[in-house]
């Protein structure tokens, strides 16, 4: 029996979309999954990124189930966290927000962990946890206030887009660049290779 080669995205994220479109697969859906991201007490990071990941999917999924017109496919989630040792740094949303986080992040090393959760046609749950180590110069408060007043922070993990004007606050990167992003693509590809998905088909197809 073939599997259908449908993909539902659970999440709204431009930057995931951007991504997965960069390594040549298109969603065919969009469906945010509207999940408590609050973390539970003493939950270290990982277990966070993991958790939600899959709290994501498994909502998605469900959603989709409860369609008059479902039809299985694969399901795609991510989560990502950032972290500086145990503590979990919010996706900020005020300019305190983004001040705190750049404020602890200066001069030091941070990880960033994603956990990527993926549902096959039939039911098959799969995940992935991914983690990358990042350090940070030493930022003068007039850096920060004018990174803040950039708004580019707004929504992101630990207050910041590596993508942007931040990444040149990147002293080191050990790992995945695009995981730090919002969703590690080599990890990502491969969990939908190995599950029967055809990764590459828009490849072939594809024009210079």
């Amino acid at each position: 029996m073939s599997i259908l080669q449908k993909l539902v995205l659970a999440s709204g994220s431009p930057r995931r979309i951007e991504l997965l479109q960069q390594a040549g697969i298109e969603p065919d859906r969009v469906l945010p999954a509207d999940v408590d991201e609050t973390p539970l007490r003493a939950e270290h990071p990982r277990s966070l990124a993991k958790r939600l990941s899959k709290d994501k999917a498994e909502k998605a999924f469900a959603s989709l189930k409860s369609e008059d017109d479902y039809a299985p496919g694969f399901v795609l989630a991510a989560d990502t966290v950032v972290a500086v040792g145990r503590r979990i740094l919010p996706k900020a949303e005020t300019i305190d927000d983004a001040a705190n986080c750049l404020g602890l992040l200066s001069g030091r090393s941070h990880r960033v962990y994603s956990g990527i959760c993926l549902i096959t046609p039939g039911g098959k749950l799969r995940q992935k946890l991914v983690e990358t180590r990042v350090r940070f110069k030493r930022l003068p408060r007039e850096e920060i206030d004018a990174y803040v007043a950039s708004g580019e922070w707004r929504g992101k993990a630990g207050g910041y887009a590596v993508q942007g004007l931040a990444g040149s606050f990147v002293v080191k990167l050990v790992g995945s660049y695009t995981n730090v992003v919002g969703l590690p693509l080599y990890e990502t590809t491969a969990l939908l290779a190995g599950e029967g998905f055809k990764v590459h088909a828009s490849w072939l197809t594809a024009r210079p």
